[in-house]
């Protein structure tokens, strides 16, 4: 029974630390008067740093470190959930922070001077539905296959209600939100792990690739990758991405994705575990032909791996001479350039990789984030 009772106590503890609260308030140690709205996510608010979703997205240790550097520089910090649709604003509010969905609501609610940030982690909805749309009806025309959207964006008016935003992206990601007119400041995507350097034998793996991926298969181009490689059999794929949760997906490209011998299938996989590693340091290059994203979070990680990048321009990620740009995200094109890497020798696939860590470790870290996020208010505000 008393076993029981702690099991129900401990149970009924972990929920409550689950709940999402409406608002959490931080007081900052020495207050300037101000105040800082964030529509952002609660729920680093509510767990401690070494909790596992401090690893699962870099948006949780981001959202963290906004309100924390915010706090630093004297500014009390309201936090609310981006999709809370009933908090209404009961202090003054000088600067409001939102990702997407409270920005049309709330901007007109705060007082005349409140600087409006709108924070991007995306493209903008229009590009980002548009393209979706268009990935899946260039797989329905090229193997008859009709697949639901998983990506699509709630539309909002964010940009036109800013003042300003800061991004997480690069010039493409920048250009889907130039049309507003707004300034935008980047921000580099920071990272959820970082990996030693890996010394790897191309001799040996150089035909070896990777396809890590989180939901929205077609959208981040597992069709196409699929496609491609079931028509290069001495090369080999490895994909790591939750396919199982998109069952449409799945049974449409079951044979590809279980019964072709070059391709194996791991499925969602934790990138801290010793599992991904042993992944990692036997894979040359990852292939990510992805239709719209901000920064994607997969690139970094493997830019992190030392691993190769072979991406879309939509990816979002500079891959400066170290990588290879995709052009037309089609099959046919991966197939040559995966045929082309394939031949690479020793010394240039050593000098890419050593090139794609090297850029990670200095574009893409927490420092860095905190750096730039840093500048960005210091412009506004010191």
């Amino acid at each position: 029974m008393d076993q029981m009772y702690q099991f129900l106590s401990k149970t009924i503890k972990k929920l409550s630390q689950l709940t999402k609260p409406n608002v959490i308030s931080l007081k900052a140690i020495k207050p300037n008067g101000k105040n800082v709205l964030l529509s952002y996510i609660t729920r680093p608010f509510i767990v401690k740093e070494n909790d596992p979703s401090f690893y699962s997205h870099t948006n949780t240790w981001e959202c963290l470190q906004i309100a924390k550097i915010w706090l630093n520089h004297g500014f009390n910090v309201d936090v609310i959930e981006w999709d809370n649709s009933s908090f209404i604003p009961k202090k003054d509010y000088n600067v409001f922070i939102d990702i997407h969905s409270n920005m049309e609501r709330l901007a007109p609610l705060m007082r005349e001077d409140c600087l409006k940030i709108l924070h991007i982690t995306g493209a903008h909805w229009r590009f980002q539905n548009a393209a979706e749309m268009k990935r899946l009806e260039e797989l329905y025309i090229r193997r008859g296959i009709k697949l639901q959207p998983r990506r699509q964006v709630p539309p909002s008016n964010g940009i036109e209600y800013a003042d300003c935003a800061t991004i997480l992206g690069n010039k493409f990601t920048k250009d889907t939100f130039a049309f507003a007119g707004k300034p935008l400041y980047s921000i580099p995507l920071s990272t959820t792990v970082q990996f030693p350097y890996y010394k790897r034998d191309y001799h040996n793996i150089s035909n070896n690739f990777l396809w890590l991926g989180s939901s929205g298969m077609v959208h981040k181009g597992l069709d196409l990758v699929l496609d491609a490689f079931s028509q290069l059999p001495s090369c080999n794929l490895t994909i790591c991405g939750p396919v199982r949760s998109e069952p449409d997906f799945e049974t449409a490209f079951y044979k590809e994705l279980y019964h072709t011998p070059n391709i194996k299938t791991i499925g969602f996989i934790d990138i801290r575990t010793k599992k991904f590693q042993e992944i990692i340091q036997k894979s040359a290059a990852l292939i990510y032909p992805s239709c719209s994203e901000g920064q994607a979070g997969s690139v970094v990680t493997c830019l992190h791996a030392g691993l190769i990048p072979i991406i879309s321009y939509e990816s979002g990620v500079n891959i400066d001479d170290f990588g290879i740009l995709l052009k037309k995200n089609s099959v046919d094109e991966i197939i040559e350039i995966i045929k082309d890497f394939s031949k690479k020798d020793e010394k240039t696939l050593e000098q890419m990789s050593r090139g794609a860590w090297n850029y990670a470790r200095t574009n893409h870290t927490r420092e860095k984030f905190s750096e730039c996020y840093n500048k960005f208010i210091t412009k506004y505000f010191f």
